[in-house]
């Protein structure tokens, strides 16, 4: 749904206390947005990306996860002023369009596609080398070509089953990260396993310090711990699904402190209580290769296979996100109309099908290049995530100052601290950017960005020539009703 169809539609719909209606099901329920809330800020960047940030930082790791979740907070109470302003699927890409104008809203839309795009390669190349820890006779691209088209197909039946396979991927992780944490405490307690007589909270800095490789070291890991946040801002995205998002989304957002105090910190100080941190290395999961060490190998598969739904999760959310994102820059005016239609059954199968066979370049990759694929594309995973954040904090920005002076109504749901909180997200997310650019494993990201940008802008300005009109208003009332896809080209006429 357009800025245009929203503004006429809000009157009438805040009276009867609905949101916006865009064609889409309403089929995600508060149990299933919470689990996707918490699902979010649990993945390949917790569970695989660690043991490189463990390896450069040693135990000052659990001080970056710490600030970055403090920053993410921010970050997601701005996207929550928003989100009960104007809730609607095309979240911070419509937020972008109407506070900062069309270019960045469309910029945004099309980052924050080619962000889930590069993610669900990054995600299925993480979820086939988890399977090497079974079988390392199976090759890295039939996993990743077998996970994403399975991923694809539960895709296309409806919004609930994804957001069932959704809740039941988000309870595997939490539940394990629980008993991981329970398991972890009884081995430094209680002394028990291979790892009893050394295990204790002094390991956190005894074995190097707390800061082992300094604080420059510690910074270096920044970008590697953002990556870990990126998808939390997801649940946005599910606004134009919710059954009740102006009651549902606030409670999802405000979990967000203790979802990251106790998943990322407290997990991450059990196992650097558990073992030493030298033991953990790139390419590893930090939490398989503490089980290993404790003696446990049937507690090492089992926490390999969670890692592994992890992975799938993500993906998941990926083609979910990507299919939605496509919509509502067609609707804007900003992409092809195909995009706008729905199947019977309410999905965007057509932006979902394109993104899908995008995230099959990444079976590509894994066949070329099987030992490097993750590395190369979680830089630029990064640097396109951190793009819908700022989005995110500049719109808030502007909705409030438009608030504030009444040309606006006040959200239900105000950033507590804003502006202060917003600028200092701001300020952080450029200081990682430099360090990114500092870093030569992160630096490629960079020089991606610059074409990817010029790319966008020559696609802009070719949209803006075509039909200014159509870029500034979005598309007609009524487009992409549900079934329409299925309607013969005549009929549509």
């Amino acid at each position: 749904m357009t800025s245009v169809q929203v503004d006429k539609q809000r009157d009438g719909n805040e009276a009867a206390g609905k949101a916006p209606e865009e064609g889409y099901q309403r089929g995600l329920g508060n149990r299933q947005i919470q689990m996707i809330a918490i699902g979010g800020a649990i993945g390949t960047g917790l569970f695989l990306g660690a043991g490189k940030a463990i390896s450069k930082a040693g135990p000052s790791i659990i001080l970056a996860y710490a600030i970055v979740g403090l920053v993410i907070f921010f970050i997601m109470r701005a996207l929550g002023e928003l989100l009960m302003y104007r809730p609607v699927s095309g979240s911070f890409s419509e937020y972008g369009r109407e506070f900062l104008g069309p270019f960045i809203g469309f910029v945004t839309g099309w980052t924050y596609w080619l962000f889930w795009v590069v993610t669900g390669i990054t995600e299925v190349t993480a979820a086939a080398t988890y399977v090497h820890y079974w079988n390392h006779d199976i090759p890295q691209w039939v996993s990743s070509l077998i996970f994403t088209v399975a991923l694809f197909g539960i895709n296309l039946i409806s919004v609930k089953i994804f957001g069932e396979l959704e809740f039941w991927f988000s309870m595997v992780k939490v539940t394990a990260i629980i008993g991981m944490i329970l398991i972890g405490l009884g081995v430094i307690m209680l002394g028990f396993s291979n790892a009893g007589d050394t295990a204790s909270f002094t390991l956190l800095w005894s074995d190097g310090g707390f800061f082992p490789k300094g604080i420059g070291g510690t910074l270096m890991t920044l970008q590697i711990v953002m990556f870990a946040f990126l998808a939390v801002e997801l649940v946005g995205v599910t606004a134009g699904e919710a059954t009740n998002p102006k009651k549902v989304l606030p409670k999802a957002i405000n979990t967000v402190p203790w979802r990251i105090g106790l998943f990322y910190v407290g997990a991450l100080i059990i196992i650097l209580s558990v073992v030493s941190w030298k033991v953990f290395e790139p390419g590893t999961s930090p939490f398989v290769r503490a089980f290993q060490e404790i003696g446990l190998p049937a507690g090492a598969g089992i926490v390999n296979f969670v890692v592994l739904t992890a992975a799938l999760s993500s993906a998941n959310s990926g083609m979910y996100s990507t299919g939605r994102m496509l919509r509502d820059l067609a609707l804007n005016g900003q992409g092809p109309k195909l995009f706008t239609r729905l199947s019977k059954n309410g999905l965007p199968t057509w932006g979902t099908g394109i993104s899908v066979g995008m995230m099959l370049v990444g079976v590509w990759i894994n066949y070329q290049w099987p030992g490097d694929a993750f590395n190369y594309v979680v830089s630029f995973a990064t640097i396109s995530g951190m793009w819908a954040w700022i989005v995110i904090l500049l719109s808030q920005l502007r909705y409030r100052h438009k608030a504030d002076r009444g040309l606006l109504p006040q959200s239900e749901f105000r950033a507590p601290g804003s502006p202060y909180t917003s600028g200092f997200a701001l300020a952080f997310i450029g200081m990682v950017i430099v360090m990114m650019g500092i870093d030569p494993d992160a630096r490629i990201s960079l020089y991606a960005a610059p074409i990817w940008a010029l790319i966008l802008g020559v696609s802009y300005l070719v949209i803006k020539r075509r039909d200014a009109a159509l870029l500034a208003a979005g598309a007609p009332a009524g487009a992409g009703k549900p079934g329409e896809a299925d309607e013969p080209e005549d009929k549509k006429d």
